[in-house]
């Protein structure tokens, strides 16, 4: 680029010159008069804290959360420097606006709020309706054509809207979510913002208040048959792969059977991962290692009993059974007898009457001897969990009574309660009911954030493990994108819950955390890309000869390293921005005390 007073293409924000629209304020008098902008600003120049300050002042002016959520939008879509630089040091209190919980009430009235956003005709991504999936290789030069030279995506997350979260059918309102997620990509791993590509496939929705609300920004149709959707989707990712050959494609929030299915059609044909099957797998693993360690029995006597089999529960349940081959040495078989699933209908089982979905069938049970439980209570008595996970979309489906049984069955160990689901109207219990109903021995982690809890017959403070996937899914698509492999294998995916359970610091560990603090994000981010990498290259697999070159003849500090040194991190400075290459060096970042900016938020 050259001294950055001029551009051949609009930015994204709209602005004629992508330096002008992220200096803002900051922008130097030389250069303001080079653009023209000479007594059409106020001239005052400030550093990009005063700019940081300001915008915090704002954002905390903002009486809800999607306020906040709609203001930190605008600020992405024009600003995009402020907006991370507000963002990396203020993790912990931005990450739940920008995405969970925020995001579920953001797609519900996206189409409402969609306008506010961002500036008119700002291009944020792919809109692409059944009705032009014919056209889509016009959509795609189109999108070329919006983005500056150079800025090919490296990496996509797609939905078609179809399960967001725990909320249902949203149809294109479900854009949130990759719009969402590819912010935590940057934020928690460092992708390059301008190469990540949000994209919803506008397939219709079943869901009747949608197709009745006059605002509604999708097509007015029901969803299509499985036939019609796999050839329109197959189309569209097709399509996307070859003119993106190298791209890392995240499919994300499709309904359970979709899921599983564009999973395995285009696992070894393009660069991909899901999410909900082996994200969601990935980070509670690496939190159920932690708590096996904690729990006081051996791994061969924890009898797991799951509450939701839909692709999010049985993907974690696979990954579970895969770790108790590989690091406990137990015969799968019997792995996987240690684990029984609940679902709608009750306890799942070979004989209880009905046809099971495909994925459920590897966990039906064939030795109840005819017995058949109803409901979760039910399924407690006769299984008599050490672990009860929830992934069942179902709030308070832990109620006390079966916590209190819980602590009870498991008097002589620490009992291992995981309720997963999102947002927080959908978890299974809260982290103090947790606490309350197990004397406090509970080894907890959720899929909500919640606060943390003070026992009140001792004064200490407890802080809940969130096995949030922010943990792994940056990193995983970090490496990914570093190091190039042909595919994403289950054993990569293992390596990298691995590298979360060791990842936790020695005060971590001398508190009984499960996970990391969510401050240290890119600390750790940067060591499961690199566990990820080694592993890809073990496998030969990974195709970018530098980082196969590294991995066999670095140690594990050095590859760290060479990671870091390959994470984005918005500009310090007016010089660093006006270079254009802050993506190709590490700026030091220090945060504000997160104390302080949760009392502000």
């Amino acid at each position: 680029m050259d001294s950055g007073t001029s551009s051949a293409r609009r930015s994204r924000s709209g602005s004629p010159d992508p330096i002008a629209s992220n200096a803002g304020t900051a922008l130097p008098y030389a250069t303001r008069s080079a653009l023209h902008l000479k007594g059409l600003v106020p001239s005052g120049v400030e550093d990009f804290s005063a700019q940081e300050q300001r915008a915090l002042e704002q954002l905390n002016m903002k009486s809800t959360n999607i306020e906040k959520y709609i203001f930190l939008s605008w600020l992405r879509t024009t600003n995009i420097n402020l907006f991370y630089r507000l963002v990396l040091h203020n993790l912990k209190a931005i990450a739940p606006v920008i995405y969970t919980p925020t995001v579920g009430q953001a797609c519900q009235e996206y189409s409402h709020i969609y306008p506010f956003l961002a500036p008119p005709n700002n291009v944020d991504g792919l809109y692409i309706p059944l009705t032009e999936v014919e056209n889509i290789d016009e959509i795609i030069s189109n999108y070329r054509e919006s983005i500056k030279e150079g800025d090919e995506p490296e990496i996509t997350v797609i939905t078609d809207g179809s399960r967001i979260l725990g909320l249902g059918d949203l149809g294109m309102n479900g854009m949130g979510i990759p719009v969402g997620k590819l912010q935590l990509y940057v934020a928690a791993a460092g992708l390059n913002p301008d190469r990540c590509l949000p994209i919803v496939l506008d397939f219709g929705t079943d869901t009747d208040k949608y197709l009745e609300d006059p605002l509604y920004l999708g097509i007015r149709q029901h969803r299509p048959s499985d036939e019609a959707f796999y050839a329109a989707a197959n189309s569209v990712i097709g399509a996307l792969h070859r003119a993106f050959p190298n791209m890392f494609i995240q499919f994300e929030d499709f309904s359970t059977e979709h899921a599983f299915g564009l999973l395995e059609h285009w696992r070894h044909r393009a660069l991909c991962f899901n999410d909900d099957i082996q994200g969601t797998g990935c980070v509670i693993l690496g939190g159920f290692i932690s708590a096996v360690e904690q729990a006081g029995i051996p791994p061969k006597d924890q009898r797991i009993l799951f509450v939701g089999a839909g692709s999010a529960g049985v993907g974690v349940a696979k990954q579970l059974v895969d770790y108790f081959v590989v690091a406990h040495g137990i015969p799968e078989d019997e792995a996987r007898a240690m684990f029984w699933m609940v679902d709608s209908r009750g306890m799942i089982t070979t004989d209880r009457g009905d046809r099971l979905a495909q994925h459920k069938v590897y966990f039906a049970r064939e030795d109840n001897a005819s017995t058949q439980c109803t409901t979760l209570e039910e399924a407690v008595e006769y299984v008599r969990p050490t672990a009860l996970i929830g992934l069942s979309t179902i709030y308070k489906a832990f109620s006390e009574k079966i916590l209190v049984r819980m602590s009870k069955i498991n008097q002589k160990a620490r009992p291992i309660v995981f309720p997963l689901s999102n947002p927080e109207t959908k978890a299974e219990c809260s982290f103090e009911e947790a606490m309350r109903c197990t004397n406090n021995r509970v080894l907890f982690a959720s899929g909500t954030a919640f606060p943390e809890y003070t026992a009140p017959e001792t004064g200490r403070v407890y802080v809940p493990g969130q096995g949030n996937n922010m943990y792994v899914f940056p990193a995983i698509g970090l490496g990914a994108v570093l190091c190039k492999p042909t595919c994403i294998t289950d054993t990569m995916i293992y390596a990298v819950s691995k590298a979360l359970a060791t990842s936790l610091n020695a005060q971590e560990r001398a508190d009984g955390e499960l996970y990391p603090r969510i401050e240290r994000i890119r600390e750790v981010s940067a060591e499961l890309a690199a566990a990820f990498i080694r592993q890809a290259v073990r496998e030969d697999l990974a195709s970018d000869r530098k980082w196969v070159d590294l991995v066999k003849t670095c140690d594990t500090d050095t590859l760290v390293s060479e990671v870091r040194r390959f994470m984005w991190l918005p500009a310090e400075t007016f010089e660093q921005l006006r270079q254009c290459c802050p993506h190709t060096h590490h700026h030091p970042v220090m945060p504000h005390s997160h104390a302080e900016v949760a009392s502000k938020l």
